[in-house]
């Protein structure tokens, strides 16, 4: 069953900010780093989803007009089927809890499925992520962020 990402608003550039700030603060300085962060920003979990959706679908959904369609592509646009649904169910459940979970399912599947053209590290891939995302956002919201 394909993974439905419902029509929403794009994020704005803050809500990027906002969350690649907490994904490059755990992945350089663990949970320590980012302790009480959910707590304090209740939209943080929906900005994370979303990134997982904006990183995770892109890679592994089946693009029929530009993929030769075989078993391994379905199933890995399967994959990103279960992984997305799984991080929306835990979103549901316990926004909390899921704040630091959907933000370690980015970061394994950055450094596991997005290699950097040089093999840079995590943070700079993150890095790099976070300005074409905060780039994309410029372009739809052009007004909000502009002082950034």
């Amino acid at each position: 069953m394909p993974y439905l990402i419902p029509p929403r608003t794009p994020l704005t550039p803050d809500q990027v900010e906002r969350g690649f700030d907490y994904l490059l603060a755990l992945q350089m300085g663990g949970g320590a780093a980012v302790a009480g962060r959910a707590e304090a920003d209740p939209e943080l979990v929906l900005v994370l989803l979303r990134l997982a959706e904006d990183i995770i679908w892109p890679v592994t959904a089946v693009d029929e007009e530009t993929t030769d369609p075989c078993a391994d592509s379905f199933a890995l646009d399967e994959v990103g089927c279960v992984l997305l649904s799984a991080l929306g169910d835990w979103v549901r459940d316990s926004p909390t809890t899921a704040v630091p979970g959907i933000a370690r399912a980015i970061i394994r599947f950055t450094v596991d499925i997005i290699p950097g053209p040089d093999n840079e590290d995590t943070a700079t891939t993150l890095e790099t992520m976070r300005d074409e995302h905060r780039e994309r956002a410029r372009m739809v919201h052009p007004t909000v962020g502009a002082h950034q």
